[in-house]
């Protein structure tokens, strides 16, 4: 290692875009790979014609170009199998532009499971749209009808044998027709691809190490950046003594305003003067705290109370019910917790400004910072290239400002990565939830009376501010974009009275974003673990109650399927019988149909608590999944085991902590996450139905997890735990109670 106080101070300083920019010795270069040119492409891509999403070349290959982004979900996959199914070539031969903003249609961000959903409708109409041309064209030319032609492995085959590559037909050149989106699907029943298990191309590079990832990537000329945070949320830069980085070579200090960074051509350079420089901050002590959060939440003025559900007079029949329940279930602020800190890199010339992110909307991305930096969006580029974990708007766009931030400052392109305490202290939040539940049964078991009441921080809605030009005090619409956290708030049983009201606090301790499945885990958690408590209170075993008040037969087949793989026994709930020394056994099960209009699945789950120490330990996780048409077997069922292990840690462990001024679980230690020995066994049953359309997978299974954990272990304890994470301390609490 250098000895760092050898090396002597160069001082330069200059002027940048308004920034103050404190040059130091310059060091050496790092090994640059070679990256796509920056700028903008000329082009514009409709995403109502049919050339935007489909390409044929003239060596029969054909790319697709989407805006939507594989964030380790397989849509790529996905996307290859529907084009390579509609126009009946050999996957192969397909191939993928994603996330790019001067190459791909604007149709849409990746979220809300919406990619096989929307995005893949999109490109299959496309693909079939072209189908139908390549059948036109060849019948012209092959003097057949269409309905004379066959396309097999890129060539369309007549009849009497004659045949044309389509290729040859339209190979390089365009279709120049809008999308149908009435055009003919194939049939499923001839399916030769889609509801195959495909390997996705990217897994063996993910699995060698050879896959490219942002963190990894360079451009010429780039130099590494770092953001000097404050020691609380709301201080105020005051001072800056850049004498304190004279033992560092090759740095550069910029300062706009409460905005502090340093770049570097040399990364560990660029490290250890962030940790190093000397600046003065104002106190500040904002922050309510996290403890006894609950409160606070409930108790916050309201700005937006919102009516989801009404239905008759929920209380009359509650004064009427002989015993009526309440109950609170409260979920904390989570953070994303990606694997890797958040990373981008920023190429800010007068020609026009290339951004490389992990970002899940690039055409989001691009507007955003071209309102906020004020740059023509049409001199902007955004280019997709995989993170390292995603679940939503996680730190992704904010790095992607500050290292546009720190290029424009210096002139030059600037690759900027966060840092463990940066990930976890300052990506924004998934927003803590209370919910306020109310509800009674007669002696059939019916649910005569049910009333949901949610609180939750939320403050002005639009895009969100990004943390870097807000502290350099650039003009940002202050919204929070926590995604629809109404859906699934209401129950999917029949309840003769019925009210669901939203309270929409007007402000949020801490910043928000949309983390997976925004709102679902925390109102199935309670609409579910509700119902159990309805179910306990008829005396009922909690599987015949719930599949009583369905009607829905694709929601009473995924809970059957559920049930059968567990050998669920008829009984009602708490097990008398399942203490195993100091263990006690139980099970639990919960529904939910997605966004109350999409996927349907159920999960069940056995546990084990130990009841000295508090620990849950998880057995076996069923869900049975239906989704419509199932593009890739084994990706689905990937995604949803994904889905599952994320929540049960998210269930388990994951909570914010934070003072009057700043986060404080800001690494794995304070922020802890599931770990390998807690890894349940997790049973996927798929539930295909061809002719049914796709819904989403990537998020739809985390919503019952928490639901069915606190079911089973209410089932093992008879004590109701509904406060998450369900830590350790928290059961042993729970239990000393009880």
């Amino acid at each position: 290692m250098e000895n760092l106080n050898s090396l002597s101070r160069r001082g330069l300083l200059q002027m940048a875009g308004g920034a103050l920019v404190v040059r130091f010795a310059l060091g050496q270069t790092n090994n640059q790979t070679s990256a796509p040119a920056a700028g903008v492409a000329s082009t514009t891509h409709d995403k109502t014609m049919v050339d935007s999403f489909i390409a044929i070349h003239s060596d029969g290959s054909v790319t697709v170009s989407t805006s939507k982004v594989d964030v380790g979900t397989g849509l790529v996959t996905a996307f290859r199998q529907l084009v390579a199914e509609e126009l009946d070539i050999p996957i192969e031969r397909v191939s993928v532009i994603q996330g790019d903003t001067s190459r791909v249609p604007d149709h849409g961000g990746t979220g809300a499971s919406s990619g096989i959903a929307q995005g893949g409708k999109d490109i299959r109409l496309a693909a079939a749209t072209a189908r139908a041309a390549l059948l036109d064209l060849a019948s012209k030319q092959l003097n057949r009808s269409p309905q004379e032609l066959r396309i097999s492995a890129g060539e369309i085959i007549a009849v009497n044998g004659s045949k044309v590559t389509i290729a040859s037909l339209i190979g390089d050149k365009q279709f120049g027709l809008k999308v149908d989106r009435s055009a003919p699907l194939k049939n499923p029943s001839a399916y030769t691809v889609v509801g195959k298990s495909i390997m996705r191309t990217d897994v063996p590079g993910k699995c060698t190490g050879k896959h490219p990832y942002l963190h990894d990537y360079s451009v010429p000329g780039m130099l590494h950046g770092r953001v000097v945070r404050p020691p609380a949320i709301g201080s105020k830069l005051l001072s800056v003594d850049e004498a304190s980085l004279r033992g560092i070579p090759d740095v550069r200090v910029v300062r706009i305003e409460n905005f502090l960074a340093v770049v570097a051509k040399d990364e560990w350079a660029a490290v250890k003067a962030a940790r190093v420089l000397k600046a003065t901050w104002s106190d500040w002590k904002g922050l309510p705290g996290s403890e006894g959060l609950g409160a606070y939440v409930r108790n916050g003025e309201v700005g937006q109370d919102r009516k989801v559900a009404l239905q008759g007079d929920v209380d009359a029949a509650l004064a009427a019910a002989p015993s009526a329940l309440s109950s609170t279930y409260y979920w904390p602020f989570q953070s994303h917790a990606s694997l890797g800190p958040s990373c981008a890199i920023a190429d800010c010339k007068e020609s026009g400004t290339t951004i490389w992110s992990a970002t899940q909307g690039v055409f989001g991305l691009r507007n955003n910072l071209a309102r906020v930096f004020g740059i023509p969006v049409e001199k902007m580029r955004v280019i997709y290239m995989d993170g390292s974990g995603s679940y939503g708007g996680n730190g992704a766009d904010d790095a992607s400002a500050e290292a546009l931030l720190l290029s424009r400052a210096v002139g030059q392109p600037v690759r900027l990565q966060w840092m463990r305490e940066d990930e976890h202290g300052w990506d924004p939040k998934g927003p803590a939830q209370l919910h306020e539940m109310r509800g009674a049964v007669d002696s059939s078991g019916d649910i005569v009376a049910w009333e949901t009441l949610m609180w939750i921080p939320d403050g002005p809605t639009g895009p969100r501010a990004l943390l870097g030009p807000e502290a350099a005090g650039m003009k940002q619409n202050h919204g929070q974009g926590t995604g629809t956290t109404t859906l699934n708030l209401t129950p999917p049983y029949e309840v003769a009275n019925l009210r669901v009201l939203s309270h929409h606090l007007k402000d949020t301790p801490l910043r928000l974003s949309n983390l997976r499945a925004p709102g679902k885990p925390a109102n199935v958690l309670a609409v579910e673990g509700f119902a159990d408590e309805l179910a306990h209170q008829s005396g009922l075993d909690s599987l015949a109650f719930r599949l009583r008040l369905l009607k829905d037969p694709r929601a009473i087949e995924v809970l059957k399927q559920t049930a059968a793989r567990m050998d669920w026994q008829t009984r009602p709930s708490p097990n008398r019988y399942a203490a195993e020394g100091d263990l006690l056994a139980g099970r639990g099960i919960a529904y939910m149909h997605y966004k109350d209009s999409e996927t349907h699945l159920a999960l069940g789950m056995t546990i084990a608590v130990h009841k000295p120490s508090g620990r849950i330990t998880v057995r076996r996780i069923v869900c049975a999944h239906d989704c419509g048409l199932i593009v890739n077997p084994d990706g689905i069922r990937n995604q949803i085991e994904g889905n599952i292990l994320q929540t049960l840690s998210r269930s388990l462990h994951e909570e914010v902590i934070f003072d009057e001024s700043r986060v404080t679980s800001t690494n794995w230690a304070s922020y802890p996450n599931l770990t390998f020995p807690e890894v349940p066994v997790v049973e996927v049953v798929l539930i295909d139905r061809p002719d049914q359309p796709s819904w989403g997978g990537s998020e739809a299974a985390t919503g019952p997890v928490a639901a069915a954990l606190a079911n089973a272990f209410f089932d093992a304890t008879g004590v109701r735990i509904r406060t998450v994470p369900f830590t350790q301390a928290r059961v042993r609490t729970v239990l000393a109670k009880a």
